[in-house]
């Protein structure tokens, strides 16, 4: 079977449509699966549901796909580098499920494992467990929180094999794999593309069997923040 398509649009053919729950990697700036972003805008699918860690920037990551309104609702962490996000979310325009980052990754990889909820302490006594299961373990309080099964994701990796077996670098891997596992299809974007044997089986960190189709090409490198000393 081969995973590898010679570009986004090709590798998103026939996957996309209105209304679909889509999970996306990315960690501020860093593993952002922009080219499969830009394919995803220029399909013109809309009233989109994203679950994701950030909504990236005005003109970089899910943030272009706000600047269309193609983007109904986001299930996400921190959105305080996104203006465009703000704006549509005060104004009304944009509905928002706000996640803890630990619990949105744990129901991203709850998702990829087949487990439909699971509770944890987080929230608790906050608008996050407003509207949602409490029940008491040993004395303390937990809310159910669940689990994400998307209808596609999308991810970006450092190296992976035609197979799909991929590393991600640094921080790119903290949502990147449960975000791949979370999908109904995984569509993934990889700076390289080796053979099968090149990669070391004890560095993968997502195995091949997560990933449906692949596509490489270049990326560009970000600097969320960008702070230098005065002269």
């Amino acid at each position: 079977m081969n995973k590898v398509y010679g570009s986004a649009a090709e590798a998103l053919d026939g996957l996309l449509r209105d209304d679909m729950l889509i999970a996306a990697g990315g960690f501020g700036l860093c593993g952002i699966p922009e080219l499969l972003l830009a394919a995803i805008r220029d399909s013109g699918v809309k009233d989109l549901t994203f679950a994701s860690n950030n909504a990236g920037v005005d003109d970089f990551g899910i943030g272009i796909l706000l600047q269309t309104r193609q983007v109904r609702k986001m299930m996400s962490s921190y959105v305080g580098e996104n203006a465009e996000f703000m704006r549509q979310y005060l104004s009304g325009e944009l509905e928002l499920e706000f996640n803890p980052q630990g619990t949105l990754a744990e129901r991203m990889r709850a998702g990829g494992c087949g487990i439909p909820g699971f509770y944890t302490k987080t929230g608790v006594g906050t608008q996050v467990a407003e509207g949602k299961e409490h029940k008491e373990f040993n004395g303390e309080t937990y809310i159910l929180e669940r689990g994400i099964f998307a209808d596609l994701s999308i991810v970006k990796a450092w190296k992976a094999d035609t197979t799909g077996n991929a590393i991600f670098r640094k921080t790119a891997r903290n949502f990147n794999p449960p975000a791949a596992m979370c999908g109904k299809v995984c569509v993934m974007e990889v700076e390289e593309i080796v053979q099968p044997g090149e990669l070391d089986p004890d560095c993968i960190h997502l195995p091949g069997i997560y990933v449906h189709r692949l596509v490489q090409g270049t990326h560009e490198k970000r600097i969320e923040q960008r702070t230098v000393r005065a002269a």
